[in-house]
């Protein structure tokens, strides 16, 4: 499964009271770089048809990003089944190579007009 990444630099409305990336945009950079994995690999008859929901994040922190760290997002899918997709994101530092949080988190796919899981077919699976 390959992974997808991209760059962002941290800015000052990215900071708590610390000084450091807030937990919670942690969290919209995971569901960010999940999002746009998805709307790259999938066609827009796809994306129409199924709509991602999470069932469950698992994040740990290892280290702190600061104000204009340069940021590479990586995701991958590591696990399918049923309805259930895990994807990683590993968030590190760029330019130190430091890793700064890795998350997993279970992705449910449901149809979008009855909100009920389906079974992820093969040709999503094949995507990634």
């Amino acid at each position: 499964m390959l992974p997808y990444s991209i760059k962002l630099t941290v800015t000052e409305k990215d900071l708590d009271d610390l000084r450091h990336v807030n937990n919670v945009r942690y969290l919209d950079w995971i569901q960010q770089i999940s999002k746009e994995h998805w709307q790259y690999k999938a066609d827009e008859s796809l994306q129409k048809q199924f709509v991602w929901v999470v069932r469950k994040h698992s994040i740990i922190y290892h280290s702190a990003a600061k104000l204009n760290d340069q940021l590479l997002l990586e995701t991958e899918i590591i696990n399918s089944k049923g309805p259930i997709s895990v994807r990683r994101v590993i968030i590190k530092d760029n330019k130190a190579a430091k890793l700064v949080v890795t998350s997993e988190t279970d992705w449910c796919l449901i149809n979008p007009v009855s909100m009920k899981p389906v079974r992820i077919p093969d040709s999503i699976k094949n995507l990634f």
